[in-house]
Parts: structure tokens; sequence; C-alpha cells
């Protein structure tokens, strides 16, 4: 046997996503990498590790087990790393974030001084849709999740870190005149919008609903890059966080058609479930963002404050 350290985490992953390319994305490697690393473990051991029927990759009993054996190794080897680093004086552990989807826009710059500050601490940060991170919150997958519409059915502790503002957007082939347009602009326009489950689609369809808006639907899709990629194609228009279109705009690709009742203005909040026993590692980031914060917003999102 002469595996690695990196096919194991490789294996894990594929068997934690069940996808090869799922792992690749997540590991940040190319497809390729990930499956010649994957077979070149599998040539380690005369039992299969996996199964591909059809398109689907499956892991077998014996996949399986050797899963949990590479599990087991990865988490002694980060023991052993943050004891050595503890040793020192060093803070360490792990950070575990889920973030909404447009809300990669925001968490890194939150983190960035802190993870430089303690480079004995592991960051783990999932980025999906709005339902997933109040799942994983509900479930104590993770310490903290970032949000810009609260939970109603959670018990929940919260820190406020940013005001989210959306806005009407279009590309800039279409010349909108300067002025404030009533909501009957509504009825002229494609809309775009995101996927059920996404906050700024449950934020949109409230805008919608309580000003009686009649819209054109023109899609659904399941990423704010998506919708973005989608408006500069000139496929539509749809209600955006201004904090996912700067380069758009500064770069005069997108525009910001103003109407009356916008922009919808929610908050951009860290939240963790009321009661939690934080370690170390999340006390000491609490710590940091409740001194750091406004210096954070005031440093890396002045441009926000334009608009």
């Amino acid at each position: 046997m002469n595996y690695t350290l990196n096919q194991l985490q490789i294996f894990l992953k594929i068997v934690q996503t069940q996808s090869v390319t799922k792992a690749s994305e997540e590991l940040h490697l190319t497809q390729p990498a990930v499956s010649i690393q994957l077979k070149n473990f599998q040539n380690q051991f005369d039992i299969p590790l996996t199964e591909v029927v059809g398109r689907k990759i499956f892991i077998t009993d014996f996949g399986k087990e050797i899963a949990e054996a590479a599990e087991n190794i990865i988490n002694q080897v980060y023991a052993i790393n943050h004891k050595t680093l503890a040793y020192k004086g060093q803070l360490t552990g792990r950070l575990k974030i889920s973030v909404v989807s447009t809300g990669k826009y925001i968490m890194p710059y939150f983190l960035s001084d802190f993870m430089k500050q303690h480079s004995g601490i592991e960051l783990v940060m999932d980025v999906t849709n709005k339902s997933k991170v109040v799942e994983s919150i509900e479930n104590n997958e993770v310490d903290f999740a970032l949000v810009s519409i609260l939970p109603t059915k959670l018990n929940i502790q919260k820190l406020d870190l940013l005001q989210n503002k959306l806005y009407l957007v279009g590309n800039t082939e279409t010349k909108f005149k300067k002025r404030l347009y009533t909501k009957d602009i509504f009825k002229e326009l494609p809309l775009i919008f995101r996927e059920n489950g996404s906050g700024t689609r449950q934020a949109m369809e409230s805008f919608i609903e309580r000003n009686s808006i009649t819209v054109l639907k023109k899609m659904e899709l399941t990423s704010n890059e998506a919708v973005k990629q989608a408006l500069l194609a000139g496929l539509g228009y749809s209600i955006m966080p201004l904090i996912g279109i700067k380069n758009e705009l500064q770069n005069r690709e997108l525009q910001i058609i103003s109407v009356k009742e916008l922009p919808i203005k929610t908050t951009w909040s860290l939240i963790w479930l009321n009661g939690k026993r934080h370690s170390p590692v999340c006390i000491s980031f609490l710590n940091y963002l409740k001194k750091e914060k406004e210096k954070i917003v005031k440093n890396k999102f002045n441009w926000y404050e334009q608009y």
C-alpha cells in the first residue's frame, strides 16, 4: 500500500458527494485530476471501491468501509496539526460556516484578517441556497450561517453585518430615463427569478405581492451568477442584490432602473442556534467581528453607499 493523504481526501470527498464532478468542484481541482487520483487509489486494492452504472458512480460496501477509515485518518492528521499549533500557543480548530449564494461576495471580507491572524484555524465554508443553509443550522452541522432573511422557525441569535439592497437591474442595451418609474414598468419587463428556497426569490416575491404587481415571468435560474449572466445576455430583468453586481455596474454592463418602493432593504446577518456551546475558535471569531465589523464595512464596502 502506497496511498497518499491527498488520495484519501479525494476519495472521501467522492464518497460524500457521490460524484467525481462535485468532488472536483468542492476540492477546487479539475475533474481529470480527481479521476486519475481515484484510479490510482483504487489500483492499490484487489476489491473494487466504486462501481459505475450508466454515468453514475456508486460506492461498494468495501469502499464505504475504506471511506470511514480514511475519515478517521484525516481527522487524526488534523488533530496532530492542531495539537502542534496549540502547543505553540496558537488558536486552532475548525470554523464551519454556511453561506447563502450571494453571501460569497460578503463573507470573505469578514474572514480575511481573522484567518491571517490565526493560521492554525481551518475554515470550512459551504456556499448554497437559503433552504440548505437553514437546514445546516437547524441540524447543528455548522457553527454559523450568513443569511439576508432570518429564518422564522428557528430559535437563533444573530450579529448584523451589512445592509442588503436589492434593485431592479438590466443590461445597458435599452436606455432608461433617469427618473423614478412606477410599478407599471413591470408590465413591460420579462423578469428572471431565482429558484424556490432562495432568499433573493423570497424578497422579490414579497415585494411583488406587497405592491400588487403584475409581472411577466421569463425564467427561473438557480444561482445569482446565472441570473447575472442572463441579464448580461439580454434575456430579461431581475431584482438583484447590489452586492453581487459591483464590477458590472462600474463597467457599465448592467444598469439600475429606479422604481418606487425600491430598493428592497434587508440585513446580512451571521446567525447561530440559541444556546449553542461555541468552541474557542467561534468565540474568538465573534469577538473579532463585534470589534472590527464597522471598520470592515467602511474599508471594504464604501462603494456600496453610493447607491
